[in-house]
């Protein structure tokens, strides 16, 4: 059973459904979006890391093999130089002098490479290697012009003062060349360290905002989950009352059927079945007079079973009325409305008054039925239980919907305690039409019933028309 106040429900409901599946897409959403920007930051990090890992390492191993070539070319340069010096026969000491000049166009070659490899931190040891390279090799110059007899004579005193010193200073620079190399390298790992340390304390920023943004989401579902339960937990309830309402109702229902066929039938037997009868009993008497042929009789006999017959139409006339009035269908509601005041201030002393404000005559058939049966019902539980001496109805059509006002100034009621079969009767009709319903009463304040009816456009241009 649909309640006034549940009319806009489902809509706000729904409304709600949307925004918290919006709300849900969105968080999870960006729960995912940060979990993928996390993956591909953690991808991007050991990337880099690898590549500058191993642009390091490789830097270093090719600065590593040039360097020692260097080493081993200044090594064995003073190697073949004291073979030169101390070989006595002259073919193979010309040979350790070409292997000597080989040596140094090796040696030429791998400066000339690791010069393209240097940095701003080798550049002075290394300018003072090649200087020492090449005072080392002008000062063999001399040497290769040489007999037997002068290298036989001065090799050895050449050997200890210029070729062995010589040869350990340069050595000595180029250690210090592979220290800074070494540096370099220890350089590196720092960067690495350092991308590293960068990349982790993203992805711990980047994974304590998914954990949070999970606890949020998380917190908001259980929360929603629980809300909805309980909210269908009360509409079920709603549900398990309406149906019992309903039987409620569909017995109280067939109960005033039956009561209205028992009232029908006692009106049909006692008013009209009585009056036929009577019409019947007098027929019979006029028949007599009219044998006897007493004219001044039946001229007056005549009279009174013309007046029971005018008593059984207006009993039936009046029946008729209760249950469909012809002038709602013929002339339209606000008559109708007003005949049925006059008629109830007529059998019970109870002032009817009837307002109508831009009424169409064009109304929907179901829209009028309706309104005119809840005020003859309302009606009706005034004039039996109120004890009321005015009413007002008021009825008035807007754009969109029909307004209909039923006060009076009787006892009142407890409202929401007191619900008979009138206004659960009340209540289906407006909630079949998609309207709202209230009764505002209190024990001695009199009652406001209130009906609200919404209107499709036709009946409002018509209204439109009539105003």
């Amino acid at each position: 059973m649909t309640l006034p106040g549940d009319t806009f429900t489902p809509r706000r409901n729904g409304a709600l459904v949307v925004n918290s599946l919006l709300a849900l897409m969105a968080g999870f959403g960006g729960l995912l979006l940060l979990m993928a920007f996390a993956g591909f930051d953690g991808i991007h990090a050991l990337a880099q890391i690898q590549t500058s890992n191993d642009t390091i390492r490789d830097d270093f191993l090719l600065r590593t093999r040039v360097l020692e070539r260097i080493r081993a070319d200044v090594y064995v340069s003073g190697t073949y130089v004291r073979d030169y010096l101390l070989e006595p026969e002259s073919g193979k000491a010309e040979g350790h002098r070409y292997t000597l000049i080989e040596t140094r166009n090796d040696m030429d070659a791998a400066l000339e490479q690791y010069r393209a490899l240097l940095n701003a931190e080798e550049a002075q040891p290394f300018r003072v290697l090649t200087q020492e390279l090449a005072a080392y090799w002008s000062v063999l110059e001399p040497v290769f012009r040489w007999n037997t007899g002068q290298r036989r004579r001065d090799g050895y005193a050449f050997l200890r003062d210029e070729v062995f010193p010589r040869r350990q200073s340069m050595l000595g620079i180029a250690g210090r060349i592979g220290a800074i190399n070494e540096s370099q390298l220890n350089a590196g790992k720092l960067k690495v360290e350092a991308i590293f340390l960068q990349s982790r304390r993203r992805l711990t920023i980047t994974i304590g905002l998914t954990i949070g943004l999970g606890l949020l989401l998380a917190a908001f579902s259980v929360r929603r989950i629980v809300g909805l339960e309980s909210e269908t937990s009360e509409r079920y309830q709603e549900i398990s009352d309406a149906r019992t309402e309903l039987k409620q109702l569909s017995a109280r229902l067939v109960e005033a059927q039956e009561d209205e066929r028992r009232s029908i039938s006692r009106e049909l037997h006692d008013e009209v079945g009585q009056s036929l009868t009577g019409v019947l009993v007098e027929m019979a008497n006029l028949s007599t007079l009219i044998r006897t042929g007493d004219t001044d009789s039946v001229a007056a006999k005549t009279d009174e079973i013309k007046k029971l017959i005018e008593s059984s139409i207006r009993v039936v006339r009046n029946m008729a009325l209760l249950l469909r009035p012809s002038m709602l269908d013929d002339l339209g509601l606000v008559p109708a409305l007003q005949w049925q005041a006059r008629e109830v201030s007529k059998r019970s002393g109870v002032w009817v008054k009837i307002a109508a404000e831009q009424v169409s005559e064009e109304l929907p058939e179901e829209h009028k039925t309706c309104i005119y049966r809840i005020v003859q019902e309302a009606l009706h539980n005034i004039v039996k239980h109120a004890d009321a001496h005015d009413v007002k109805v008021t009825v008035r059509q807007e754009r969109d919907r029909l307004l209909l006002s039923i006060e009076d100034d009787g006892k009142g009621f407890h409202a929401q305690k007191e619900k008979g079969m009138g206004l659960l009767g009340i209540e289906e009709r407006v909630s079949h039409l998609g309207g709202s319903f209230a009764v505002d009463s209190e024990p001695g304040r009199g009652t406001l019933l209130s009906v609200i009816l919404p209107l499709v456009e036709p009946a409002v241009g018509n209204a439109r028309e009539s105003a």
